[in-house]
């Protein structure tokens, strides 16, 4: 039995040395604190989107579209992964468990670490650099980026799982439009579909990721707009001091114009329907501070 429990583990660690073209399951087998077996609602994926080879930076980002921790909003996702092609970078569109699903912390929080060890893992069969995999969301994706770069570990050296060996702490983090905090300035339906009605004040100290910066969090690009009546702006302005008051590195923009949930900007962009340089202007801050980072050229 253990020899074939090994050679399971090593199949799951081999089955995606080449680049992968479709989504695959973060686990092989049982997802860890599932509730059942639906494709869709209880197995997690990763979507990749690889960006050409004589472009690519060996630089990846994993990606967690918002939705309130209700549903998942597709252009937050592949239009981001795309985006991030244009630059060099690879993008990893995460499929993470859902409140309305029945799910609650830790299980985002569980998909998302692993997503992060997934592809540091097979960062060499992937052409890829395990010392620049970073994360991204939007809104409430915003907060599960925000809770990957305030609650990480180094890996588990001794697990008979490889991916579970690596780090899944993210090099930088991209927080756009964020909800933060669980405290007074958060998203209640967020708060609600992660936590419960009734969480204990323990849990939403815990996931308050503004009171979880601390000097291992990653250097981090922050935006919001002034006229966001989904998300308060406080969330950015809080997590971003936070940053500051623990010596960590970080752009925070906010942009007058842009409602919540505003995205790249153009609704249903792909790179042949615009350029690069019709998008938000966001875009093309975070153009220069991926350079800056030594993710894009």
């Amino acid at each position: 039995m253990k020899l074939l429990a090994l050679a399971a583990l090593v199949l799951t660690a081999t089955t995606l040395l080449a680049q992968p073209k479709d989504a695959f399951p973060l686990w092989a087998t049982a997802t860890p604190g599932a509730l059942g077996t639906d494709p869709v609602k209880d197995i997690p994926t990763l979507t990749p989107f690889f960006p050409a080879a004589d472009k690519a930076t060996g630089a990846a980002v994993v990606i967690c579209p918002g939705g309130g921790y209700g549903g998942l909003a597709a252009h937050e996702g592949r239009a981001y992964a795309l985006w991030l092609n244009a630059h060099g970078i690879a993008g990893f569109v995460l499929k993470y468990r859902l409140g309305s699903a029945g799910y609650r912390h830790p299980a985002m929080m569980n998909d998302v670490n692993r997503a992060v060890r997934y592809v540091r893992a097979n960062a060499g069969e992937w052409k890829l650099d395990a010392k620049r995999i970073g994360v991204m969301g939007s809104s409430a994706g915003g907060h599960l980026a925000s809770t990957a770069v305030t609650h990480f570990d180094m890996g588990k050296a001794e697990d008979a799982d490889p991916i579970e060996r690596a780090s899944s702490r993210p090099d930088l983090g991209i927080l756009c439009y964020p909800v933060i905090s669980m405290g007074a300035n958060t998203h209640n339906g967020s708060r609600n579909n992660l936590l419960g009605k009734e969480p204990a004040a323990e849990l939403v100290t815990f996931l308050s990721n503004e009171l979880q910066v601390s000097k291992n969090t990653p250097p981090c690009f922050v935006w919001h707009t002034w006229e966001d009546k989904g998300v308060k702006v406080e969330n950015a302005l809080e997590f971003a001091a936070a940053l500051q008051r623990n010596g960590v590195p970080f752009d925070l923009h906010v942009y007058q114009k842009g409602a919540h949930g505003i995205g790249l900007g153009l609704p249903g962009w792909e790179p042949e329907k615009a350029p690069l340089s019709a998008l938000h202007p966001w875009t093309h801050d975070l153009a220069v501070w991926l350079r800056v980072q030594g993710f894009a050229r």
